[in-house]
């Protein structure tokens, strides 16, 4: 795996830290009052907003990574950007929701603790079973959304795996290599060594050579020119 596409991983773990935050939030609403609620609800915004800074961020990094690997990472990236969508809805609903509760809620205790109408009873239970398959629903697609995220978090898991074990196996290899370059080279060297030493045994003998046929012409012309003693 290359350096962006190491990156890009990088900022999916940080976008699915970021989404579980959003999911987690929207399911504390409807347990919660008035002034948790709100808190809850600026709290899951604020992860949204952070969401899609690192999604940001992440269509920028696609431009450096290479063609091949380029189409799954954008494919992923458009499955984000749908969850966050999915996730912003989610939000909406369940703090509608939660406001309607808090207004039926309200009107009960205006009415002083007098029975409300059938109606309005049929309107608050209509509302309750309403809400009720809203969650439901909602949490069956967060855990599908959940067991996604795992698959595909598994299998840059073992992306990487598969990657780091050829890079090992590169550097394994480069090893050996530059093992086998170094006993070349100090066979090299010792071979240089010898031819040297050859070198300077051959120019002494040639020198000693040169020397001795010196010295012999020299001794026969002193023979010759240099008369002898009677």
């Amino acid at each position: 795996m290359d350096g962006g596409s190491e990156l890009f991983a990088s900022y999916e773990a940080d976008f699915r830290l970021a989404y579980a935050e959003v999911t987690q939030k929207i399911d504390q609403i409807p347990d919660l009052a008035a002034e948790p609620r709100k808190a809850t609800i600026r709290a899951a915004e604020r992860a949204i907003d952070e969401a899609d800074e690192i999604m940001s961020q992440m269509a920028i990094e696609l431009q450096n990574i290479s063609s091949g690997s380029r189409a799954k990472l954008n494919s992923r990236l458009r499955n984000y950007r749908a969850e966050l969508d999915s996730a912003k809805r989610d939000l909406r609903r369940a703090s509608e929701q939660a406001d309607r509760q808090e207004l039926f809620g309200a009107r009960a205790r205006a009415s002083g603790g007098a029975s409300l109408s059938a109606e309005d009873r049929s309107q608050d239970q209509r509302q309750q079973l309403l809400s009720g398959t809203d969650r439901l629903e909602n949490s069956s697609q967060r855990l599908r959304d959940s067991q996604r995220v795992a698959n595909e978090t598994e299998s840059i898991g073992a992306s990487i795996l598969t990657d780091l074990r050829g890079q090992r196996e590169q550097i394994v290899n480069s090893r050996n290599v530059l093992m086998t370059a170094d006993g070349h080279v100090d066979k090299s060297v010792r071979t240089l060594r010898g031819m040297a030493r050859r070198m300077v045994t051959n120019r002494l003998i040639t020198i000693g050579i040169v020397v001795l046929l010196i010295l012999i012409i020299a001794a026969i012309l002193m023979g010759r020119f240099i008369p002898r003693r009677r």
